[in-house]
């Protein structure tokens, strides 16, 4: 016998794996690493795999049982995960494997009616308790101290169940020890109904632990779905935020759980799920009640509430916000920047949460225009255009690395005052080193980075100056102008910060123009509050915008093209080639206009998308390509979405 590895991201590995999985009855899962142990013809008798620290798809052959070559593989599959730096390992089994397991070192973590869920190795389940622990101890302690902490006694007070709670489950009327509660939740993003949820709760609790989701698998990452909760609770003294952790709703713990889907093995990862917090998290914080949103429509997390009251003791439905006769839900939120539709997240959202939203819609902006496909010249999903250093996959990786720092820029302007040019300037340079890192020292987005950056400062400044006096904002700006008028003026005043600039683009384009022309470049056209976006640009996208027209991008990027002194292409190659780069897009976009009825507008369209397939091609040829132009289209879908 021997130990052979697969690779289940291969075809072929893939279907001896799933043939081998089924003839012992089981599926094929996720995972990353299989081994397979082999007889002396090859044939597979017994196999196991990996997805992270987590054992999966374990089977042998019936004839093989009792040969102890399960204690071989799981041995080995053990090993395996502690060199890819795992020294703890996770496993799921049937309730009537749990000896064998634990045989092999593995100890129980939870128990449901058709699985288990085991663990071995170091740490693990006890250091997360010990954490826990250490949370709540420090919480007692700052309560004993009225000075410095200001908390109210809620001991040996009577407790009235609100009306909007489950009446069928039982409240204590008085309580002789501190009731503590915890609320888990994702928060992606995090909404006026997630702070009301947790309003409600901390009302009823002496301490109330908020713990958020911790799996990566959501459109905001976990380090900002936590950062949106602590500072949307901050004015709640009784409310700890704590790290959610494995153990928690996670992939590990609850896999189903995210793939909607009501089945008997979302049942069981529930209870699992339901069993850690029970046996471990539960009392480690020393809570007993376990609070929840009421759910209308999704049925998983319905599923999930009915199984949580027969699980745990006390569990407190709390009714959802509403809004218009409508919950108010992350899910609203997500469609709403989909839509570029600012004022219903406004309603949606509490202010704090606004600046991770700004630098979602800027990232989402700049992703917007990557995809739109053909343009000529430019990197896009069929080619890389005129450029031999760069190529779809680096411009993706290059919008990912940037978009914490879109964040942190957010995050600068979400203040009463404008941020200076200094702290601006700091989080650029670092933006732009972490960039060119990712990127291999390839120049991806610089200019992009720069116009953008601006703009995430100022859309999240005016965002900040609305929420501080909202009535007051909304007398002075009458429509959507003015709103855009005060927009356009800060970022003004942002650019008007910075010095002259030397060794870009832009500038080595102005001497090559040796004054004959008024080249702007990016720091000029800046400072002038980009003029012909506001008043060309952002009227031309948003009209064809709520046209539904399938090829709205292309359209603004031509019309973009037909105006913009695009300093990359006059770099690139001279200033009659940019002139005829405005000529050949002004008649291609009137081309695309003259469609009458909808078989003619067909028809037409495909030939411009043609016509646009050509224009790559040659521009390719002569190293053309509208950078600015791209730049400047990503910008104009940014502000559509943060101003409508």
């Amino acid at each position: 016998m021997e130990i052979q590895t697969l690779n289940p991201t291969t075809p072929r590995q893939r279907q001896r794996i799933e043939a081998f999985l089924k003839r012992n009855g089981l599926r094929f899962d996720d995972m990353h690493y299989y081994a397979a142990v082999t007889d002396d013809d090859g044939e597979m008798i017994a196999g196991g795999g990996l997805k992270g620290n987590v054992i999966k798809c374990v089977a042998v052959d019936d004839a093989h049982k009792g040969e102890a070559i399960a204690n071989t593989l799981i041995s080995h599959l053990i090993a395996h995960a502690n060199e890819e730096g795992h020294s703890n390992v996770k496993l799921f089994t049937k309730p009537k494997n749990r000896q064998l397991f634990e045989s092999l070192s593995f100890r129980l973590l939870a128990e449901a009616p058709e699985a288990v869920l085991m663990e071995t190795g170091i740490g693990g389940i006890n250091n997360m308790v010990e954490q826990l622990k250490k949370i709540k101890e420090e919480g007692e302690v700052c309560k004993e101290n009225n000075q410095e902490c200001k908390k109210e006694e809620k001991t040996n007070l009577n407790i009235t169940t609100p009306q909007h709670l489950n009446p069928s489950i039982p409240q204590p009327l008085t309580t002789t020890t501190p009731l503590r509660g915890v609320v888990v939740m994702n928060c992606n993003p995090f909404t006026l109904g997630h702070r009301y949820l947790i309003e409600q709760a901390a009302k009823q609790v002496e301490r109330l632990f908020v713990m958020v989701v911790r799996e990566d698998c959501s459109l905001f990452t976990y380090a900002e779905r936590k950062a949106m909760v602590e500072q949307g609770v901050a004015h709640l003294e009784n409310v700890t935020v704590i790290d959610g952790s494995e153990y928690a709703i996670s992939q590990a713990t609850f896999p189903t759980y995210f793939l909607k889907r009501l089945d008997d093995a979302a049942d069981t990862q529930m209870l699992l799920d339901l069993d850690l917090f029970r046996r471990h998290i539960a009392p480690a914080l020393g809570a007993t009640v376990r609070f929840v949103g009421t759910e209308p429509t999704d049925q998983l997390t319905r599923r999930y509430n009915e199984l949580m009251h027969e699980v745990l003791t006390d569990v407190r439905e709390i009714s959802r916000l509403e809004k218009e006769g409508n919950a108010v839900s992350a899910s609203r939120v997500r469609k709403a920047m989909e839509q570029g539709d600012m004022s219903t997240i406004r309603q949606l959202v509490p202010p704090t949460t606004l600046p991770y939203i700004i630098a979602h819609l800027a990232t989402q902006a700049l992703q917007a225009e990557l995809d739109t496909t053909p343009k000529p010249g430019l990197v896009d999903k069929d080619n890389n255009g005129a450029h031999r250093d760069m190529d779809y996959a680096l411009m993706q990786r290059s919008i990912d690395t940037l978009h914490p720092y879109f964040v942190k820029l957010a995050l600068l302007g979400c203040a009463d005052a404008l941020p200076t040019h200094t702290s601006i300037r700091d989080v650029g340079i670092e933006a732009e080193k972490a960039m060119l890192s990712a990127t291999n020292g390839v120049n991806t987005h610089k200019g992009a980075l720069f116009s953008m950056g601006l703009a995430v400062v100022a859309a999240a400044h005016e965002e900040r100056k609305i929420a501080a006096n909202e009535e007051q904002i909304l007398k002075e700006r009458n429509g959507g102008e003015d709103v855009l008028v005060s927009l356009q003026t800060t970022i003004k005043a942002l650019a008007a910060s910075f010095p002259d600039t030397s060794g870009t683009h832009g500038s080595k384009a102005k001497l090559l123009s040796k004054g004959t022309t008024a080249i702007k470049g990016a720091l000029d056209n800046a400072r002038e509050g980009y003029e012909m976006l506001f008043a060309e640009w952002l009227p031309f996208y948003i009209e064809h915008r709520k046209e539904r027209d399938a090829h709205t991008l292309h359209k603004t990027l031509l019309r973009i093209m037909c105006d913009l002194d695009d300093t990359n292409v006059i770099y690139r190659t001279d200033l009659a080639t940019a002139e005829e780069v405005k000529q050949e897009a002004r008649a291609l976009l009137d081309s695309f206009s003259k469609a009458h009825t909808a078989e003619d507008k067909e028809k037409r369209i495909a030939a411009e998308l043609l016509a646009l397939k050509d224009m790559d091609k040659r521009y390719t040829a002569r190293n053309i390509s509208p950078g600015g132009a791209a730049d400047m289209l990503s910008l104009t879908i940014f502000i559509g979405s943060t101003q409508t």
